[in-house]
């Protein structure tokens, strides 16, 4: 058996030990709360499932993009935005490394061990993440969609490096390699996404840029199962958003590859950088007020003062 194909085995074991770790927490969830039906599916899960998944597929995104629908209609508290891109996004991802690591070519070694590094990343990142209040979390995505409207300017701009034609990374490249990925999966477990930075590394270090696909596409279906049990365990993700991204996003990945298969995406990738921008912009004010908040809280009131005629300071 081929690397590949202990790979894809791999990926097929991975998505039914983690579909019943993600049945247990639901199963667990509507004991505990009968009234909220948690793995019934939302309408706005499915739907969003299926845009991001669908434009996920095609070379897009989906993190950046699923946190701005999160953001924009208030599907999601913040603090459980991560878990629950996660969480939802997680079989979808392992759909797609199944395809496209079995159709583009690169090669085996540098494959796994991107995905290997991609893993530790996502571990140690998620245990972090998934213990971060609110405005630590609300900070961090802001900060990271920021990083990741940058990069896909430098990209739409051709201000990156095209790539080059390997197929394979050595020696110290190989180490870059490694050591990048790792970042750029724990950078997952924050909420934002491998492709643009994964397709940008690869450039720069020389590798054809199809060769991303199996790499950011296996990095992401390997990490986030194991990023989302950390999620799971700590109850930092929505369930019924989480089940709708799944069910909706698992038909987005199969119409998008086997039927669309390519489109002219230029300008829904500058519609995609603004919107992440704006969502960047209003993820930080918020983690402001509640910075503010927090001082006020902080500093304590001792007295409060009520007119009456004559003022009087009535201690608290």
């Amino acid at each position: 058996m081929t690397l590949t194909n202990w790979l894809l085995t791999a990926l097929g074991g991975i998505a039914v030990v983690y579909l019943a770790i993600l049945g247990v927490a639901l199963l667990r969830a509507r004991r505990e709360q009968p009234s909220l039906a948690p793995a019934t599916p939302t309408r706005a899960g499915v739907a969003t499932g299926f845009v991001t998944n669908f434009f996920d597929t095609l070379g897009i995104g989906s993190f950046a993009t699923t946190t701005s629908i999160f953001r924009q209609w208030r599907l999601v508290p913040d603090e459980m935005i991560p878990g629950t891109l996660n969480v939802g996004h997680a079989i979808p991802a392992i759909v797609q490394a199944m395809i496209f690591i079995r159709i583009v070519p690169v090669d085996g070694r540098t494959l796994s061990l991107m995905i290997g590094s991609a893993v530790a990343g996502a571990w140690t990142g998620a245990d972090i993440v998934a213990r971060w209040p609110r405005r630590r979390v609300q900070t961090g995505m802001g900060a990271a969609l920021i990083a990741a409207a940058t990069l896909m300017i430098l990209a739409l701009l051709g201000l990156v490096p095209g790539g080059g034609s390997a197929l394979a990374l050595h020696d110290g490249r190989l180490i870059l390699g490694v050591a990048g990925n790792f970042v750029l999966g724990a950078l997952m477990t924050l909420g934002i996404g491998l492709y643009a930075p994964c397709m940008i590394l690869v450039s720069l270090l020389g590798l054809n840029p199809t060769s991303a696909f199996p790499i950011m596409m296996g990095s992401c279906a390997f990490l986030m199962p194991v990023a989302s049990a950390r999620f799971i365990q700590a109850g930092r993700f929505h369930p019924r958003i989480s089940v709708g991204l799944l069910l909706g996003g698992i038909p987005a990945v199969l119409f998008a590859a086997f039927v669309v298969k390519s489109l002219p995406l230029t300008a829904v990738r500058y519609l995609v950088v603004v919107v992440v921008l704006y969502t960047a912009v209003n993820l930080l004010r918020a983690a402001r007020r509640e910075r503010d908040g927090e001082l006020v809280l902080a500093a304590g009131v001792d007295s409060v003062t009520i007119d009456i005629g004559n003022s009087r300071e009535i201690p608290l």
